[in-house]
């Protein structure tokens, strides 16, 4: 497996996996919406201060995503993390969140945050295992029906 920031030059990739994984779920791309950020992945998440990952199996082949945009005053907001499907449950996902809360500390952060779809169980009962809570955020994604919160200054 090999973990790398992703460029410009990803970017159809990334769309492809992203908005593959959302369609099993039954949920719509929003490319003028909150997926917009695809559009220029270098200067939505690197330049300003965060990251954008991706994952790749042994032969070379995109199986993940995960971003880290910055909200401002130490928030981040953690975007985009999925994996194709052939990978889930192999603990693949735990591994992705544990890297990019470390991360998200040695950036300077404080917080966490996300938005997601009440039908995305699987990932939703791995963040609540990392001490993610509840919060309610003043906007929400349309596909989006919850929100959750880690405050970094507090152990998993």
């Amino acid at each position: 497996m090999l973990i790398r920031s992703a460029t410009n030059a990803d970017a159809d990739a990334i769309r492809t996996l992203v908005f593959g994984v959302l369609g099993e779920y039954g949920l719509l791309a929003e490319h003028e919406g909150v997926d917009a950020d695809l559009s220029d992945i270098e200067g939505n998440y690197i330049a300003r201060g965060g990251l954008f990952d991706l994952v790749f199996d042994g032969a070379g082949q995109l199986i993940g995503t995960v971003g880290l945009y910055p909200r401002g005053d130490g928030v981040a907001e953690l975007r985009k993390m999925y994996l194709v499907k052939h990978v889930r449950g192999r603990g693949l996902g735990k591994m992705l969140l544990e890297r990019v809360l470390g991360r998200a500390r040695e950036l300077g952060f404080g917080r966490i945050e996300f938005e997601t779809s009440s039908k995305l169980v699987e990932a939703i009962g791995l963040y609540k295992r990392y001490g993610f809570q509840p919060f309610q955020p003043d906007h929400i994604a349309c596909r989006c029906d919850q929100a959750w919160a880690l405050d970094l200054n507090v152990e998993c």
